[in-house]
């Protein structure tokens, strides 16, 4: 609005100056070379106004210190990172197929996994997930659709039906019951897998030591730096390391606002 009224009021000028001239007598020569100063000017004004920028501020952010390990097995991760990328340009996806550099590696808080999330493997038992199996061997042809869904119901496997994260607590929902905890961030880990890419688990470590719920817990989303995530697999267990090596069981969550074939859906179109 600001420019077009720049203009108009470049226009009205020029008006004025016409009548002001021709009054005076002066040539059509001179006064058309007096317009084309005016809108010379009216142009270049309003081309500087639209060509202003807000300036942008960076945060510099220290990542914890890595520690890369090899995994004795292929793992879910560096199976199926390229299926999990919404990514803009060739080198975020190749982040999310697990080719980074440590460099690029950036510490999370848990507020990039804050909500309500359900566990996927619900919907493996009661079929919803098998139109997913069935792509998968349609289109990747590295299992069956039936030798898929036996793979994903050892990574899906889990009776911790719900998650809630909301700041620093997280509540495990698990057969009736629900049991609560706070944790605290304790770095990263960069994976390295037999396929040769690699993948980060971010930890939280609980505060103290509380009923019902695990010393640590294992993020893994397939990002590598602050990102509201969109769906996780996740591990817990009372040992750091000896959860590192974990590469059969990756209980998977979606937020619980989702139906079985919203997420199926989902899962296909990654």
């Amino acid at each position: 609005m600001y420019n077009i009224n720049r203009n108009v009021y470049g226009l009205n000028k020029r008006g004025v100056i016409m009548k002001i001239l021709f009054a005076k007598g002066l040539s059509i020569v001179t006064v058309s070379s007096l317009l084309a100063l005016v809108g010379c000017q009216t142009s270049s004004s309003s081309e500087s106004e639209s060509n202003e920028t807000t300036p942008s501020s960076s945060v510099s952010e220290d990542s914890s210190k890595t520690k890369e390990q090899t995994s004795k097995s292929d793992t879910h991760e560096s199976e199926h990172e390229h299926n999990h990328s919404h990514a803009p340009d060739k080198e975020a996806e190749q982040i999310y197929a697990g080719y980074f550099k440590d460099s690029q590696v950036k510490d999370r808080s848990l507020s990039d996994w804050e909500g309500d999330w359900q566990s996927v493997y619900p919907y493996l038992q009661d079929g919803t997930l098998d139109e997913v199996f069935s792509y998968k061997a349609e289109h990747e042809a590295d299992m069956t659709a039936e030798e898929y869904k036996k793979y994903y119901n050892k990574g899906y496997q889990t009776d911790t039906d719900r998650i809630v994260i909301q700041e620093n607590t997280v509540t495990f929902f698990k057969n009736g019951e629900e049991h609560s905890g706070k944790y605290i961030y304790d770095g990263y880990e960069i994976l390295t897998y037999d396929a040769g890419n690699r993948g980060v688990r971010y930890i939280f470590k609980l505060v103290e030591e509380t009923e019902g719920v695990p010393q640590y817990i294992q993020f893994s989303d397939h990002s590598i730096y602050p990102n509201e995530s969109g769906h996780y697999h996740l591990y817990w267990g009372d040992d750091r390391e000896a959860l590192l090596d974990e590469v059969i069981n990756w209980p998977t969550y979606y937020p619980s606002g989702m139906d079985g074939h919203d997420i199926a859906h989902e899962m296909m179109e990654h």
